[in-house]
């Protein structure tokens, strides 16, 4: 009798989830989906033809002998490759079936590009099978210049920009480091300056990409043996704009092999833009070689913008979008949505939306009534930093004693439910939580995590002060 092939597939799952990096399983493991077993021979369905390849080269080791284990020694793995939502949509979907213990030489590499010695190097922005012969910047369109609405909060940071896009590298804005806090426009910048770079300077390579991306592609790039090749391609960018770069907080390697990469493109007098939710002397987690270059050129700050500027930004949203809008909407809108413009510009197409779907005039009473239910619905982000100070005044302490090196016991504890409260309730990384509580690494914060967890379960007391903080932390 046939084995149902999801309990196959899934015995498999646990068994390759043990053996490869939690970044590579994610990204080439969890979209598989099993299809059917027949006898000895399991077949899946993966999106696209090179990602077959790609199991085939790196994986197949890993799965020839997990669906052994399943199947038995003539296991065999066949693929149904069918392509979604990407430039083949209007193709048939079709079945590529390929035993595991195929020997073929694959006839799809992973991309060369042509340098001036002649030599190649990897582009760590092209799936394996697919060719390209330039660099994609992966910038926006949208994200231009023309779209930036100058103000007060960010005239500092836009007029260097646009200096920088007129003479990158050449300015003593170099890097460009532009923080501030979340939605205030650091991406749209750094990417407007990067759009104007091309526009005006057609032959040099620019390239926008996230610093989780940047770390990504760097462990891959170690996984695969390619490491020469990651720093080869990035040494080769004209302009390289690396954004949130505090993602980089507690990857020492990370940091190390950037370090090199920058250096060399300033030396090369190469432009570097960076963006961080906060400035070079705030960051935690960082190398202090690397903070130091961060301070060479310019550090500009967004701020929240003011009314002014905020009634700015929906009129030129409507006027993009070619949509009518009284003036006492405007209004309403710009003085009840003050936090920041990524707010500002969901406010208005939640409005629009509402407006769209029941078939209503946009009027003030359909705005006021949309914000309502926006700011009743929406939850504060919570950071680190307010999480530690609710923790230290709901035990009565001073804000900064839980950074301190003490071991007495009260402090330890108020610090482990600090990490704690941090892991559930925001979105960093146990190495950011780390070294912004106390100085520690993630395998710290996972200590605490589950000593918090222990004690919930068997402390009445404890478990009361957790869900008293709980509380304020949600109010």
């Amino acid at each position: 009798m046939n084995k149902d092939y999801q309990q196959v597939w899934s015995n498999c799952l646990r068994i390759i989830k043990d053996n490869v990096p939690a970044i590579s399983f994610r990204t080439w493991f969890e979209p598989i989906v099993p299809i059917r077993v027949d006898k000895n021979i399991l077949t899946i369905q993966v999106p696209s033809p090179f990602f077959y390849e790609y199991l085939e080269e790196q994986y197949i080791d890993i799965l020839r002998k997990t669906l052994r284990t399943e199947l038995g020694i003539d296991a065999k793995l066949e693929y149904s490759v069918i392509m979604e939502n990407n430039v083949y949509s209007n193709a048939a979907p079709y079945t590529v079936k390929l035993p595991t213990n195929d020997k073929r030489e694959l006839s799809n590499r992973p991309l060369s590009m042509p340098i001036d010695d002649q030599k190649t190097i990897k582009n760590p922005f092209i799936i394996p099978g697919i060719q390209k012969l330039h660099v994609d910047p992966q910038l926006n369109s949208i994200n231009n210049f023309n779209n930036f609405v100058e103000g007060e909060c960010n005239r500092l940071a836009r007029s260097a920009g646009f200096a920088v896009a007129n003479n990158p590298g050449k300015t003593a804005f170099n890097p460009l480091f532009l923080y501030g806090a979340s939605g205030l426009g650091k991406s749209h910048l750094a990417q407007a300056i990067g759009i104007e770079v091309k526009d005006r300077f057609s032959e040099k390579v620019v390239l926008y990409v996230n610093g989780n991306k940047f770390h990504t592609q760097f462990v891959e790039a170690i996984l695969n043996n390619n490491r020469n090749d990651f720093v080869h391609f990035y040494q080769m960018i004209d302009l390289l704009i690396i954004d949130d770069v505090h993602e980089f907080a507690g990857k020492e390697k990370t940091q190390d092999i950037f370090f090199h990469i920058f250096n060399h493109l300033h030396q090369n007098s190469k432009q570097l833009i960076l963006t961080s939710d906060k400035s070079p002397v705030d960051l935690q987690g960082m190398e202090q070689r690397l903070l130091s270059r961060f301070k060479w050129g310019l550090s500009a700050d967004l701020q929240v913008p003011d009314y002014e500027t905020r009634i700015a930004i929906l009129k030129q949203k409507i006027y993009n979008d070619g949509i009518e809008l009284s003036n006492e909407v405007v209004e309403y809108l710009a003085s009840h949505i003050s936090t920041n413009i990524r707010e500002l510009e969901g406010a208005l197409i939640s409005l629009l939306a509402q407006s769209t779907l029941n078939r209503k005039e946009i009027t003030l009473e359909l705005a006021r009534k949309m914000i309502d239910r926006l700011v009743k619905n929406t939850k504060r982000e919570l950071s680190i930093d307010h999480i530690q100070k609710a923790v230290c005044d709901y035990f009565n302490m001073p804000h900064d004693i839980i950074n301190s090196k003490t071991r007495k016991r009260e402090i330890v504890q108020a610090r482990q439910i600090a990490m704690y409260f941090a892991k559930n309730l925001t979105k960093s990384s146990l190495a950011t939580i780390g070294s912004q509580i106390g100085g520690k690494d993630h395998a710290t914060v996972l200590h605490a995590c589950k000593t918090v967890n222990n004690l919930i379960d068997t402390d009445k007391r404890f478990r009361g002060y957790i869900d008293e903080i709980e509380k304020k932390l949600k109010i």
